[in-house]
Protein backbone atom coordinates (compact mmCIF):
# COMPACT_ATOMS: atom_id res chain seq x y z
CA UNK A 1 0.00 0.00 0.00
CA UNK A 2 1.01 3.56 -1.07
CA UNK A 3 -0.04 4.77 2.82
CA UNK A 4 3.29 3.14 3.68
CA UNK A 5 5.70 5.31 1.79
CA UNK A 6 7.02 4.95 -1.42
CA UNK A 7 9.98 6.30 -3.86
CA UNK A 8 9.79 6.67 -8.16
CA UNK A 9 11.74 9.05 -10.41
CA UNK A 10 12.17 9.61 -14.17
CA UNK A 11 13.46 7.41 -16.76
CA UNK A 12 17.15 8.38 -16.80
CA UNK A 13 17.23 8.83 -12.59
CA UNK A 14 18.40 12.10 -12.69
CA UNK A 15 15.37 13.32 -10.45
CA UNK A 16 14.24 10.49 -7.47
CA UNK A 17 11.93 11.15 -4.98
CA UNK A 18 10.74 9.16 -1.83
CA UNK A 19 7.23 9.53 0.01
CA UNK A 20 7.06 9.37 3.63
CA UNK A 21 4.40 7.26 5.13
CA UNK A 22 1.01 8.97 5.61
CA UNK A 23 -2.28 9.36 3.46
CA UNK A 24 -2.30 8.96 -0.50
CA UNK A 25 -5.40 10.08 -2.76
CA UNK A 26 -5.22 7.79 -5.89
CA UNK A 27 -7.21 9.38 -9.03
CA UNK A 28 -7.40 9.20 -12.52
CA UNK A 29 -7.65 12.91 -14.17
CA UNK A 30 -9.73 12.50 -17.34
CA UNK A 31 -9.63 16.23 -18.38
CA UNK A 32 -7.46 17.40 -21.20
CA UNK A 33 -4.98 19.02 -19.78
CA UNK A 34 -3.69 15.88 -18.01
CA UNK A 35 -4.72 14.08 -21.16
CA UNK A 36 -1.92 16.40 -22.76
CA UNK A 37 0.18 16.73 -20.18
CA UNK A 38 1.12 12.78 -20.02
CA UNK A 39 0.93 12.18 -23.28
CA UNK A 40 -1.84 9.35 -22.67
CA UNK A 41 -5.54 8.93 -22.18
CA UNK A 42 -5.48 10.02 -18.48
CA UNK A 43 -3.25 10.89 -15.69
CA UNK A 44 -2.84 8.37 -12.60
CA UNK A 45 -1.79 10.61 -9.92
CA UNK A 46 -1.40 9.68 -6.10
CA UNK A 47 -1.78 12.88 -4.01
CA UNK A 48 0.39 13.26 -1.05
CA UNK A 49 1.39 16.57 0.96
CA UNK A 50 4.34 17.89 -0.55
CA UNK A 51 6.16 18.67 2.79
CA UNK A 52 5.84 14.65 2.42
CA UNK A 53 8.42 14.50 -0.47
CA UNK A 54 12.11 14.14 -0.37
CA UNK A 55 13.62 14.92 -3.98
CA UNK A 56 16.76 13.76 -5.34
CA UNK A 57 18.11 16.16 -8.06
CA UNK A 58 15.72 19.20 -9.16
CA UNK A 59 12.46 18.47 -11.71
CA UNK A 60 11.94 21.62 -14.08
CA UNK A 61 8.35 22.81 -13.39
CA UNK A 62 6.19 24.20 -16.41
CA UNK A 63 3.03 26.42 -15.29
CA UNK A 64 0.59 24.24 -17.45
CA UNK A 65 -1.97 26.84 -16.53
CA UNK A 66 -2.70 29.86 -14.08
CA UNK A 67 -3.78 27.44 -11.59
CA UNK A 68 -1.48 24.52 -12.50
CA UNK A 69 2.07 23.73 -12.46
CA UNK A 70 3.82 19.95 -13.77
CA UNK A 71 7.03 19.07 -12.79
CA UNK A 72 9.12 16.71 -15.27
CA UNK A 73 12.75 15.66 -15.31
CA UNK A 74 15.01 18.52 -17.19
CA UNK A 75 17.30 15.60 -18.68
CA UNK A 76 14.42 12.83 -19.76
CA UNK A 77 11.42 14.61 -20.01
CA UNK A 78 9.23 12.20 -18.03
CA UNK A 79 5.74 13.72 -16.03
CA UNK A 80 6.12 13.25 -12.72
CA UNK A 81 3.82 15.40 -10.89
CA UNK A 82 1.03 18.23 -11.00
CA UNK A 83 0.51 20.92 -8.33
CA UNK A 84 -1.53 23.60 -7.63
CA UNK A 85 -0.21 27.00 -7.89
CA UNK A 86 0.01 27.94 -3.79
CA UNK A 87 -1.03 24.40 -2.90
CA UNK A 88 -0.15 21.82 -0.04
CA UNK A 89 -0.12 18.98 -2.25
CA UNK A 90 1.73 17.39 -4.98
CA UNK A 91 0.26 14.61 -7.13
CA UNK A 92 2.69 12.34 -8.46
CA UNK A 93 2.15 10.47 -11.85
CA UNK A 94 1.68 6.83 -11.18
CA UNK A 95 4.06 5.57 -13.68
CA UNK A 96 7.02 7.12 -12.38
CA UNK A 97 6.30 5.04 -8.85
CA UNK A 98 9.10 2.42 -8.82
CA UNK A 99 6.10 0.08 -7.39
CA UNK A 100 3.08 0.95 -10.24
CA UNK A 101 1.49 -1.99 -9.12
CA UNK A 102 0.51 -0.74 -5.91
CA UNK A 103 -1.12 2.34 -7.34
CA UNK A 104 -5.09 1.90 -6.91
CA UNK A 105 -7.15 4.08 -8.22
CA UNK A 106 -10.43 5.45 -6.03
CA UNK A 107 -11.96 7.91 -8.16
CA UNK A 108 -12.12 9.68 -11.58
CA UNK A 109 -11.63 13.45 -12.22
CA UNK A 110 -12.26 15.37 -15.52
CA UNK A 111 -14.58 12.57 -16.48
CA UNK A 112 -16.82 14.84 -18.67
CA UNK A 113 -13.63 14.57 -21.33
CA UNK A 114 -13.17 10.84 -20.54
CA UNK A 115 -12.36 9.06 -23.52
CA UNK A 116 -14.99 6.38 -25.07
CA UNK A 117 -12.62 3.73 -25.91
CA UNK A 118 -11.50 3.05 -22.63
CA UNK A 119 -14.39 1.11 -21.69
CA UNK A 120 -13.16 -1.70 -24.59
CA UNK A 121 -9.97 -2.11 -23.41
CA UNK A 122 -9.89 -5.14 -21.36
CA UNK A 123 -11.32 -6.92 -24.60
CA UNK A 124 -8.65 -5.87 -26.75
CA UNK A 125 -6.04 -8.70 -27.89
CA UNK A 126 -3.09 -8.58 -25.26
CA UNK A 127 0.68 -9.62 -26.40
CA UNK A 128 3.87 -9.43 -24.24
CA UNK A 129 6.45 -6.64 -24.41
CA UNK A 130 9.50 -7.12 -26.48
CA UNK A 131 11.68 -7.96 -23.74
CA UNK A 132 9.11 -10.66 -22.33
CA UNK A 133 8.83 -12.07 -25.83
CA UNK A 134 12.62 -12.77 -25.61
CA UNK A 135 13.79 -10.14 -27.92
CA UNK A 136 17.36 -8.61 -26.41
CA UNK A 137 17.00 -4.87 -25.43
CA UNK A 138 19.77 -2.81 -23.94
CA UNK A 139 17.74 -0.37 -21.88
CA UNK A 140 19.48 2.89 -20.79
CA UNK A 141 16.39 3.86 -18.06
CA UNK A 142 17.17 3.97 -14.54
CA UNK A 143 16.90 0.42 -13.37
CA UNK A 144 15.11 1.30 -10.18
CA UNK A 145 11.67 0.98 -10.83
CA UNK A 146 12.13 -1.29 -13.90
Amino acid sequence: MLEAGFSGGCQCGAVRYAVSPGPVGQTLCHCRMCQRATGGPFAALAEVASTRIAWNGSPSTWASSNIANRGFCYRCGTPLFYRETGGTTTELTAGSLDRPETFRPTDHHGSERRLTWLSALDSLPQRPTLLEAGITLETYQDPRGA
